[in-house]
């Protein structure tokens, strides 16, 4: 269960995250103490230019050259979203007590305590002329805990002031490149986890079959048929039978054995295999959930949220039945944990990273 912090009272604070689907940034802010939001202030979402994009691409694939300078252009880039925002809210940067900011991962392999978020924090607070927290993951996963998810600690806090309340136990789903879910039980206890791959096999699938960036509203996938042999070898991976905390790659997963498969079925495969590993996922946690509430780009895809429905057997909904604003949910929640790390207190638990005592994170880098 989250735990009470030891701070100043609520501030501004702006999130950044660039996630596994290499769409772009999303910017939030938010006034929050650290504890719970006590405003939601505008977002954005700046899609990347095509050349960063493609870099970032080819780092998350392996390459290790240009890295300095892939990390720079992504700051700036990040930058000039925060200053986007800033501007759209309508005050000063001087009203914003800190940023978090995410960077982006192109490495994740906690096994071998490594995870890498690229991002110049020092850089990004230059710029803004705000504090700014990043390297959230860092300590936790040289603690030996798996680094990931850490969104859970914000899902808990909305869950304890949603307007329309759900009955617990429920479970939230983060649908981006990899999935994610934070279950949430009746005595408010927290379990999470990633479940498998979220968008990023079936985007990559339509970017190589057609150069379509992702399977809009899930368009393909409906004209295609699962194929079951294929399903089941992709589900016969020792992922999906160890015991949760747990977090993968992006890159954990592949479809080449896919490819004999027409790209509808391709399609039609992949969205099934996302869906059956959330239901696994699910079948892990210490209860049944009554309802997955869904944040993330893979929320606004038909097909996979029908596919969830079929083989969880539970109640799927977006996050805005709770009046949560999932576009905008993993920015307000680094916005939320650089609050939490500038009071010292723990961005992750055993219960959500496997750690084995909560622990703080994040390193400040102070403007000027």
């Amino acid at each position: 269960m989250a735990e009470d912090i030891a701070g100043t009272g609520p501030v501004y604070a702006l999130g950044l995250m660039s996630g596994t689907s290499l769409d772009g940034i999303d910017a939030a802010l938010i006034r929050t103490d650290g504890e719970q939001v006590y405003e939601f202030g505008p977002w954005l979402t700046a899609p990347y230019e095509a050349n960063l994009r493609d870099a970032l691409r080819r780092l998350v694939e392996g390459g290790r050259d240009g890295v300095d300078e892939v990390e720079k252009a992504l700051t700036e880039a990040h930058a000039e979203a925060a200053a986007a925002l800033i501007a759209e809210a309508g005050y000063g940067a001087g009203k914003i007590h800190v940023v978090g900011f995410h960077g982006h991962t192109i490495w994740h392999d906690p096994s071998r305590r490594v995870t890498n978020q690229i991002g110049d924090g020092a850089l990004l607070s230059r710029r803004l002329a705000i504090d700014v927290v990043n390297d959230f993951r860092a300590a936790d996963v040289a603690a030996g805990g798996q680094g990931a998810p850490l969104a859970p600690l914000y899902h808990w806090a909305l869950a304890q002031t949603a307007n329309n309340a759900i009955a617990l136990p429920l479970a939230v789903l983060n649908l981006g490149g990899v999935a994610n879910v934070t279950w949430i039980g009746t005595d408010k206890n927290l379990c999470a986890f990633d479940t498998g791959p979220g968008c990023a096999l079936i985007d990559d699938w339509l970017l190589a079959r057609s150069a379509a960036p992702f399977d809009r509203d899930g368009a393909l996938a409906r004209r295609g048929s699962v194929d079951e042999a294929a399903l089941a070898s992709l589900l016969h991976h020792p992922y999906f039978a160890a015991p949760p905390p747990k977090s993968l790659d992006r890159n954990a997963f592949d479809s080449a054995s896919l490819a004999p498969l027409s790209d509808a079925d391709g399609a039609a495969t992949l969205t099934a295999f996302t869906a059956q590993a959330v239901a696994l996922g699910l079948d892990l946690c210490p209860e049944k959930a009554s309802h997955l509430l869904v944040t993330g780009g893979g929320r606004h895809n038909p097909s996979l949220l029908a596919a969830l429905r079929e083989r969880t057997g539970i109640a799927v909904e977006p996050v805005e039945t709770l009046g949560w604003r999932g576009d905008a949910l993993e920015a307000e929640a680094f916005a939320f944990l650089a609050v939490r790390s500038l009071n010292g207190a723990p961005l992750s638990l055993p219960e959500t990273t496997g750690v084995r005592a909560p622990l703080s994170g994040g390193v400040l880098h102070r403007a000027g």
